[in-house]
């Protein structure tokens, strides 16, 4: 069923690609020793449209961990070339396995977008969230305030790392920098990381004013994960898991260029998410609750 699903997917991708269904046609007869009409393209790809549109609307459960992060694209709009976001959620359930649990695409990361995608996740009937992990992208930010306004929220360590390197006034100075919050986010507990915060700020009070202020200001919002269990503290502390799974995306859709309008996009962005999650479906546990 895999292999049928993955020709369809094949078929698709081509198609969706400027390849004509004759040729496509020609294509699959000439790699898998059968012939298609051009008819049984067109259903493969209405057919598998349907499976995605289903597994983006499937009905969701009880989830503990949320993870928010988008990709970007080139899709072809009112024969302008933009970019498109495809946002993406991952879930960790409460007997912690991970699943994608949807995907949207949206011309931008605007808070209505952002909103828009979580607030589907509500109505497919996600609840139990304790926390939520994502960057610090204004339109998502605000929207997470919206939709889940109780829920604790995890700012990605790793991004923070990056944001902070913004704010260092020399080069030499960086991997200083980088050291110094990474001693805070490896603290043992909530109490010496903001020890460590505060002698970190110190430091750089006279020699780099402003990233002292902006360590004021944001590194608290990567320190939530202290509240977690501390096995759970190195899996939840960044979304480099959505990241890996992006590069998986990206490296799927490279070769494509610019996607000739949103359905198409959405329908290889789908697929590879689904068929991702597949081998997702029987792994190990993410993480182990008690």
């Amino acid at each position: 069923m895999r292999s049928a699903r993955a020709l369809a997917a094949a078929m698709a991708e081509m198609y969706l690609n400027g390849v004509s269904t004759r040729k496509v046609s020609k294509i699959v007869e000439a790699t898998c020793g059968f012939e298609v009409s051009s008819a049984e393209v067109s259903r493969a790809v209405a057919t598998l449209d349907a499976q995605l549109k289903e597994w983006r609307e499937r009905p969701l459960g009880e989830f503990r961990y949320l993870m928010l992060d988008a990709i970007y694209c080139k899709v072809r709009e009112g024969g302008v070339v933009r970019d498109a976001a495809c946002l993406i959620a991952i879930g960790i359930a409460p007997d912690g396995t991970r699943e994608i649990l949807g995907t949207a695409l949206e011309l931008g990361e605007q808070e209505t977008c952002w909103r828009s995608f979580m607030r589907s996740l509500q109505e497919r009937g996600l609840h139990g969230l304790v926390l939520v992990v994502s960057d610090d992208h204004a339109g998502l930010k605000a929207a997470r305030k919206t939709v889940f306004p109780s829920i604790p929220w995890q700012r990605c360590q790793f991004h923070l790392q990056q944001n902070a390197q913004s704010y260092v006034p020399k080069d030499d100075l960086k991997p200083v920098v980088a050291a110094d919050i990474r001693a805070i986010f490896n603290a043992p507990s909530l109490e010496e990381a903001e020890r460590l915060l505060g002698i970190t700020q110190k430091k750089y009070e006279k020699t780099a004013p402003r990233l002292a202020a902006w360590l004021e200001e944001n590194i608290r919002e990567g320190l939530t994960v202290f509240n977690l269990p501390a096995a759970h503290r190195k899996r939840l502390r960044t979304s480099n898991m959505l990241e890996r799974l992006n590069e998986e995306v990206r490296r799927r859709i490279k070769v494509i260029g610019s996607f000739p309008n949103e359905a198409s996009a959405l329908r290889l962005m789908s697929f590879v998410l689904m068929e991702r999650g597949d081998d997702w479906g029987g792994s190990k546990r993410y993480v182990t609750f008690n």
